[in-house]
């Protein structure tokens, strides 16, 4: 694909350090992190570092409902909103759902993602998708002490 290019080593290198750094940041004591969130978690690394925002948008939800469910609240049985709206983990959260949701389900009178947002707006996904890196770190340091 022609769209999405590789990136030099110099931008991988800035976008992994991001990452490790908001780890560093965010992580202050003990913490349980889930099996599954973590290997989500690590599939996301790859997808920030190389520029995929949109899905780095998509797969964090799957992320924190993964941290949530194994960590937070087991056995919960309802949808992502609901889980998150019990821990009252819902105003960051509710924005990076419903733009998730906007990129699941194409409303086809208006869609949200095409492949011209690489060139025209690439600074506006990569914002977006480093918070949505940042609320998946809020799930995953919800709870100190566990």
């Amino acid at each position: 694909m022609e769209h999405i290019n590789f990136p030099d080593r110099a931008k991988w290198d800035e976008r992994s350090q991001w990452f490790d750094d908001l780890v560093e940041q965010r992580m202050c004591g003990s913490y349980m992190v889930g099996e599954q969130a973590t290997a989500l978690c690590s599939e996301m690394y790859g997808m920030f570092c190389i520029g995929a925002w949109y899905s780095v948008i998509i797969i964090s939800v799957s992320v924190i409902d993964a941290q949530l469910r194994e960590c937070e609240v087991m056995n919960f049985k309802g949808n992502t909103y609901e889980l998150a709206k019990q821990l009252n983990f819902t105003s960051d959260f509710d924005w990076l759902r419903k733009k998730r949701n906007r990129l699941v389900h194409l409303d086809i009178d208006d869609p949200v993602a095409n492949l011209n947002d690489y060139d025209d707006k690439t600074m506006d996904l990569e914002s977006e998708a480093r918070r949505a890196i940042e609320i998946v770190f809020d799930a995953f340091f919800l709870s100190p002490g566990t």
